[in-house]
């Protein structure tokens, strides 16, 4: 059985232990970001961007409740954005939780949990593996 590939190319797959999301922070303003970069866009510091490993819990920040979608797509389904301990903000998927906004707060801690890319294939039948949000 092959390893399976990230959905995106800051999620980490390593060859041991567990996956987790690489950002950049810059080292004169503190400032995270995801994907790589080597100019801050809050300071504009050049060459000052060192990649550290994002952590996995963090509080919602926003969500949308999702209920049309591309075919193919199970709805309703909760689109959220995080802001994660320790600097950076993401999107992606609550999971986990009724789909109702009488069940989601704002502010709620989440934790970033991995699994199967909701079994998209590339070309080769490879599987992807992707990150969601979860309540804590």
């Amino acid at each position: 059985m092959s390893k399976p590939l990230p959905v995106v190319d800051y999620l980490k797959i390593p060859e041991k232990g567990e996956p987790y999301l690489e950002g950049y922070r810059c080292k004169k303003c503190g400032a995270t970001y995801l994907g790589e970069r080597n100019v801050c866009s809050k300071c504009f510091a050049r060459d000052e961007m060192e990649v550290i490993r994002l952590s996995d819990k963090g509080t919602l920040h926003s969500f949308a409740i999702v209920y049309r979608s591309f075919p193919g797509i199970d709805v309703p389904y909760v689109s959220a954005i995080v802001d994660l301990e320790g600097g950076g903000t993401i999107k992606g998927n609550l999971i986990n939780i009724e789909p109702d906004p009488d069940k989601i707060k704002f502010s709620m801690p989440v934790k970033v949990t991995f699994g199967d890319a909701l079994g998209r294939k590339d070309k080769e039948g490879n599987s992807y593996l992707s990150y969601f949000f979860e309540p804590i």
